[in-house]
């Protein structure tokens, strides 16, 4: 199918941007990438009256550090994000996250921000900014908002964007230099959308598990941050037998849907064995760094 028609402008600023956001009552549509808006134009599920490229201003297209954080700004690529040097050294766990998403010709121009966007709970990007406390930069003419990944996804490809908003930049923490970490994720061919992942981070004190962050993909309705899987490591020795307490919670946490790529009942199963593998991985590079 071909698009139904619409405007076309080619932002040079951010004000550019907010202000034909507001003019359009809620039809525009920002572009930076377009993997995923462009085949739901092109299929006429969105229907926008002005398409805004935000490829032009200046400054989107940066991964900074600042702090203990690194931003990752509106137009940057997901392959500039699997290359980058700071996010190889500081945040080893999104590094290779990365070179799992899609195919190359789409990691050239679909951009980490906008998959946040997206929020298709079955992508890695919105499960990574939840795992690694996220904070999203959203602006419109009332302003500037910053919203917490916590916060952010909703349903299914809804999140609580505004129509009239534009994020111009994720933050996200990077990993002390003695944490472990672990990204496990399963998917029918590579560059498939995942049937399940798990990532995780975690470090070792007086041979326990501390700081532990966990998240999954694929599972639910939504990326999902599983505090109750956290609190049941925090403070213990990654083995089998707690390994097989964390695989029994998962079966009873997670409500995955039946779709024509798996059931519910095997979604759940892997999601355990899945969860199983990302955090061994986690205590083993831990206790390297703990040595």
């Amino acid at each position: 199918m071909k698009p139904a028609p619409f405007d076309y402008l080619a932002a040079s600023s951010i004000s550019d941007v907010t202000e034909a956001l507001a003019a359009s009552g809620g039809d525009g549509k920002i572009i930076a990438g377009g993997q995923s808006l462009m085949p739901m134009i092109n299929f006429r599920l969105v229907k926008p009256t002005i398409l805004i490229d935000i490829n032009g201003i200046d400054g989107l297209d940066r991964i900074e550090k600042r702090g203990d954080r690194i931003r990752i700004g509106a137009t940057v690529r997901h392959y500039m994000t699997a290359t980058d040097s700071l996010i190889q050294q500081h945040i080893p766990v999104l590094h290779d996250a990365m070179h799992h998403v899609a195919h190359l010709t789409v990691r050239n121009r679909g951009t980490f921000c906008g998959s946040i966007c997206h929020a298709d709970p079955a992508a890695e990007m919105p499960m990574m900014v939840l795992l690694l406390n996220g904070v999203i930069t959203a602006c419109s003419v009332r302003g500037e908002r910053l919203i917490s990944a916590a916060d952010f996804f909703v349903s299914s490809l809804v999140s609580t964007l505004e129509p009239d908003e534009l994020v111009t930049s994720v933050e996200i923490d990077t990993l002390p230099q003695n944490t472990g970490w672990g990204f496990q994720e399963f998917s029918k061919r590579h560059g498939d959308f995942a049937l399940a992942c798990a990532a995780t981070t975690m470090r070792i004190e007086d041979g326990a598990a501390r700081d532990v962050r966990f998240a999954m993909m694929g599972v639910g309705e939504t990326p999902l941050r599983l505090s109750q899987i956290e609190a049941m490591i925090d403070g213990q020795a990654v083995a089998d037998a707690l390994l097989d307490e964390v695989s029994a919670a998962l079966k009873d946490i997670l409500r995955p849907n039946t779709d024509l790529h798996a059931s519910a009942d095997y979604r759940r199963h892997l999601a355990a064995a899945l969860a199983r593998r990302a955090l061994r991985d986690s205590w083993r590079r831990a206790s390297m760094t703990d040595e």
